[in-house]
């Protein structure tokens, strides 16, 4: 509104980095060259971390990310509880514990907003898994929704003093929540003193009357309801849009509404657009360093028995003798030089992107350091550093009109992926394994959720296979989500290693060489 000063507010999608820009009223790509962005560690590895001071710089960081860019306010973070480890958006989330979870969004928000952007905290409430998000009606007792579901946000308002809210496609009692008269406006504007905006999920509107009277400030959506169907442009069908426009004239509704939504609206102006802020940084290498930090902070030693970890390839140079035999060498007689000790990685999450895909959290990244990348830089000229498939799962690496460059088709068969392997573990030193899901749908994705608890893609039978054939076995599970481990006991060493983002090669590269300790508890 320039009559007023007003200048346009941008919304973006988090919260692991800024999102890259979209068309007006359509989710694909709009084309730009300088949208790319430092993809942070997912709020699953945040909450593990167990790390207040980590959830500051995540937040500070994102929001300088998000200033240079023109982002006004990231779509995140994300509280939902962690109800089932089948839950597809899991990996946005912090975890199932509620004190975890509220202890760790506070300093987010924090930092975010220290930028001038706001946070916007999501989804409100109940939004614990994907299947059939839209129509689903929770069902749950008062007391377990205070106690678990609810605590987090709590925090979030009245510790973070988070400036929006974005309400969840569910229902709680019979009414979706994103215009739900007891979660809105008896609990979080009333009991909660909330002074922000109540902003909905994208198409999670359903009703002018109840958007109108039940604490929904800003509708947002693509299309008139964001998902399947409408016209381009449709801004005025929404239902806070004309129909609300008409019912006023007509005196339907009266003017009390309107002027509490829009103070709430000028309220978040005046602390974003209309404040004093900075330039931000894009891509900065304290960016880049608060990554790698936060990862290593939140990957998680499971398992090590025998102390196969830290790789120690220092103490596997051997020396070979002329014939060809590693028998020791007499004294005082010369050796030539030592053979480099042999690591095999092995998986296809060893060189899968993970920052595209997964649903809203798909990532357009200026850089992403693939784990086996970041072991070949870290054992460069100690180390051969060999790779095998082992299994595919997903080739296809775009999003959204966001692609990783990555040809990833394979036409070996299952079990011939298994022998090459196997057949090459039988002669390393080390055999890393890095596997688990991937941001497929009805994986670690947005939008479904997963089939089964266990490891898809045979890999269960790979690292049996595996285990079988080197006793120094490593396995890496790159997931936001638990996983069935049946051969855990035949694996002496297991580390959990999240979606760590750009810095996921070196995180996970120091702390299987032992230059960070894996201090990361699980937040499930």
């Amino acid at each position: 509104i320039p009559r007023l000063g007003f200048p346009d507010f941008w919304t973006d999608d988090g919260p692991h980095g800024v999102r890259p820009d979209v068309l007006w009223d359509e989710w694909e790509q709009a084309g730009q060259t300088n949208d790319s962005c430092v993809a942070f560690p997912a709020l699953t590895c945040l909450a593990a971390s167990w790390n207040p001071q980590m959830a500051q710089l995540y937040g500070k960081s994102l929001g300088e990310e998000a200033l240079y860019r023109g982002k006004d306010m990231i779509l995140g973070p994300g509280v939902n509880i962690y109800r089932t480890p089948l839950g597809g958006r899991n990996f946005e989330y912090m975890g199932e514990d509620p004190f975890l979870t509220s202890t760790m969004v506070v300093p987010y928000i924090i930092g975010l907003q220290s930028n001038g952007v706001s946070a916007c905290v999501k989804h409100f409430c109940l939004n614990n898994d994907e299947e059939y998000r839209h129509q689903v009606n929770v069902k749950i007792s008062d007391r377990a929704l205070h106690e678990i579901y609810l605590p987090a946000f709590k925090a979030a308002v009245q510790k973070g003093h988070v400036w929006a809210l974005m309400g969840a496609y569910n229902l709680y009692k019979d009414e979706h929540n994103c215009h739900n008269e007891y979660l809105l406006k008896d609990l979080l504007k009333g009991k909660w003193g909330f002074d922000g905006v109540v902003v909905s999920d994208w198409g999670g509107t359903h009703n002018t009357d109840q958007a109108v009277h039940n604490g929904l400030d800003m509708e947002f959506g693509s299309w008139t309801n964001g998902l399947s169907e409408g016209a381009s442009n449709a801004y005025d069908n929404y239902y806070l849009a004309n129909p609300y426009k008409k019912g006023i004239l007509s005196g339907k509704y009266s003017m009390d509404e309107l002027n509490d939504k829009v103070r709430r609206v000028l309220r978040l102006y005046y602390r974003t657009t209309m404040a004093k802020r900075g330039h931000g940084l894009l891509c900065s290498e304290s960016h880049y360093d608060a990554a790698k930090r936060i990862g290593e902070d939140g990957i998680v030693l499971l398992k090590n028995d025998g102390g196969v970890l830290p790789i120690d390839v220092d103490g596997l140079n051997r020396p070979i003798r002329p014939n060809g035999h590693n028998k020791p060498n007499k004294p005082n007689k010369p050796t030539t030089p030592t053979a480099k000790p042999t690591v095999l990685v092995v998986g296809e999450n060893a060189i899968k992107m993970m920052t595209v895909g997964g649903g809203s959290s798909s990532l357009k990244v200026q850089k992403q350091i693939s784990p086996l990348d970041g072991l070949k830089a870290r054992l460069a000229g100690k180390a051969t550093v060999e790779y095998e498939r082992g299994y595919v799962g997903d080739v296809t690496g775009n999003y959204n009109g966001v692609t990783t460059g990555q040809d990833l088709s394979d036409n070996r068969s299952e079990q011939q992926l298994i022998d090459d392997a196997v057949a090459k573990a039988r002669k390393a030193d080390y055999v890393i394994v890095f596997g688990g899901l991937n941001k497929s749908d009805y994986q670690d994705c947005e939008g479904h959720d997963r089939k089964q608890y266990g490891l898809p893609y045979a890999q269960d039978k790979l690292i049996e296979a595996l285990a079988q054939a080197n006793k120094k076995l490593v396995y890496v599970n790159i997931s936001g989500n638990a996983v069935a481990m049946p051969w855990k006991n035949q694996v002496p060493a297991i580390v959990q290693g999240w979606f760590l983002g750009s810095e996921a090669g070196e995180a996970l590269a120091a702390v299987l060489c032992g230059d960070a300790n894996p201090s990361g508890k699980l937040p499930f």
